[in-house]
């Protein structure tokens, strides 16, 4: 004889969203700085990708602007363990940067104004993964959030996701930027939990 009243199905599996292993979910967008927020106007905003052979190629404001954009629905994941699910960006992605580069690099470090720097590999740019995003939500991307433009790399923990970007220099081999150099993790997987050396 059945011991389970009609209707019993088990425990009730869970609606939430799936987060990153340590992760929160917040509908907040928290302001995280290492330092003050830098303020560029447009018409003095220039992005530069630099190449392993130092040659240099620059875009202005209104030639990002001429440059075919997509827009992008991601999660975004920060190593201080918040979460926060269906972002909306537009942007221009690293690819369309890159079609006129000729570059053997495997590595970029991306800087920003205001002197942060961090450190990706090359793959973890491309095939449409990276933007540079300069919109928010459908409005002009916030100084507080890394405006008027910022790297975003959504599927590594948002330091990657360099604010304020003015450019990428690309690199043979690896080296650390600002955070990785203090002790953060050179990769930066939120899936896998990679937050500090030796992760």
């Amino acid at each position: 004889m059945s011991t389970l009243s009609p209707g019993f199905h088990g425990r009730p599996r869970s609606s939430g969203p799936a987060l990153p292993p340590g992760q929160y979910l917040t509908e907040d967008f928290p302001v995280l700085t290492a330092g003050p927020t830098p303020r560029i106007p447009t018409d003095q905003w220039q992005f530069f990708i630099t190449t392993e052979t130092g040659q240099q190629h620059t875009w202005t404001w209104a030639q990002l602007m001429a440059l075919p954009s997509v827009e992008q629905t991601v999660d975004l994941h920060c190593v201080t363990k918040w979460s926060k699910l269906g972002t909306s960006w537009r942007g221009v992605t690293v690819d369309t940067l890159l079609e006129e580069v000729e570059t053997a690099a495997d590595y970029v470090m991306a800087h920003s104004y205001g002197g942060y720097t961090t450190n990706l590999p090359l793959e973890d740019l491309l095939d449409g993964q990276a933007l540079v995003a300069f919109s928010y939500d459908g409005e002009p991307l916030a100084a507080a959030h890394g405006g008027p433009a910022r790297l975003l790399v959504p599927h590594l923990y948002l330091w990657k996701s360099a604010k304020w970007v003015r450019g990428l220099e690309m690199m043979l081999e690896d080296s650390p930027g600002f955070w990785e150099a203090a002790g953060y993790h050179d990769y930066g997987d939120p899936w896998r939990e990679q937050r500090y050396q030796g992760d």
